[in-house]
């Protein structure tokens, strides 16, 4: 059975609200929630962006069931490694051991707050290199690490929760799904692409989740669905490689003049059809993803999603 996750979009919603989804989503009976991390949300029609790890330990706090991920978190630029550690191994306390952590190479748009954005070959490096800084501060190691980004001349986390936080990495290609076999304990992708999961399997085995993620945007007025899904979900389909390297809102804005209302309806379920839902959950569960986290696009409709989703949309989940 498919473990079903709820999105906490921190570019849609503030930090109360956030929370206060989050455990509403538990209630209806979501199984895990993840959280995005970003200092811009893609659209300034999203409207938020508040600190994902203050919201995140407020969420540890406020739910009791529910696993909990980072979705993802970019440890090159913003965040030191080093300090990814630390926070992770906190957030794995206060969860009592729900928390597993999340990382991705980033994107220009929420790193280059801290200076200039690293061509993509450096940021590979740096993103090894960050895995293999995170990994053994998260056991529980002393360590010391010069490399040609990162420097941790000594560090120990000292607040640890019992079993090790588990690391997952997002892959688009071989060489990040090489990374995520070698250094990490699952697989994220955004798309269900079944290649991926294959590649995954033949370098780290069978057995380790694979964490997928799908937009819908549910609501009595199919219309309406589409009219909002395109208004701030219309970057969605432009790809990684452009999605990575655009610096701001208005850039987002500008790249996306062109792509209609039905562009954006063809790949977001809209509506109030349940079977719409179920069938793109369908598509990463069929590709081989083991775990499938929901967005609801629409920052003031999540209440309403949560409650259809109790009554009608996991019910249906739970069959695939």
């Amino acid at each position: 059975m498919v473990n079903i996750g709820y999105t906490l979009l921190c570019e849609q919603a503030g930090p109360k609200e956030l929370v206060d989804y989050a455990v509403r989503a538990e209630a209806a009976g979501f199984d895990h929630l993840v959280t995005s991390d970003h200092y811009y949300p893609w659209l300034e029609s999203q409207g938020h962006s508040p600190y994902a790890w203050s919201v995140l330990g407020a969420v540890a706090h406020a739910t009791s069931r529910a696993a909990l991920m980072s979705f993802v978190t970019c440890p090159i630029r913003r965040y030191h490694p080093a300090v990814v550690a630390q926070k992770a191994a906190t957030i794995g306390v206060l969860s009592d051991g729900r928390f597993t952590l999340g990382l991705g190479a980033g994107e220009n748009l929420n790193e280059h707050v801290v200076g200039g954005w690293p061509h993509v070959q450096q940021r590979h490096e740096m993103f090894e290199e960050a895995l293999q800084i995170i990994r053994p501060l998260l056991n529980g190691e002393t360590l010391t690490f010069s490399g040609n980004h990162f420097d941790v001349p000594d560090a120990y986390v000292w607040d640890r929760p019992d079993t090790p936080v588990p690391m997952a990495v997002a892959a688009s290609g071989r060489q990040s799904v090489t990374l995520a076999a070698e250094y990490a304990d699952g697989l994220i992708a955004t798309e269900p692409v079944p290649h991926l999961v294959e590649m995954y399997e033949q370098a780290a085995g069978t057995g380790r989740p694979r964490y997928g993620q799908v937009a819908v945007c549910y609501g009595p007025d199919e219309a309406e669905c589409r009219r909002i899904a395109h208004d701030q979900f219309r970057w969605f389909g432009m790809g990684w490689k452009v999605n990575t390297d655009l610096p701001d809102t208005d850039s987002f804005e500008a790249a996306t003049q062109g792509v209609r209302e039905e562009d954006v309806a063809a790949g977001i379920a809209c509506g109030p059809d349940v079977e719409k839902h179920v069938a793109a959950v369908k598509k990463f569960v069929d590709a081989g993803f083991t775990h499938v986290a929901l967005i609801q696009v629409g920052g003031d409709r999540q209440p309403m999603f949560l409650d259809w989703a109790r009554e009608e949309l996991l019910p249906r989940l739970r069959e695939l």
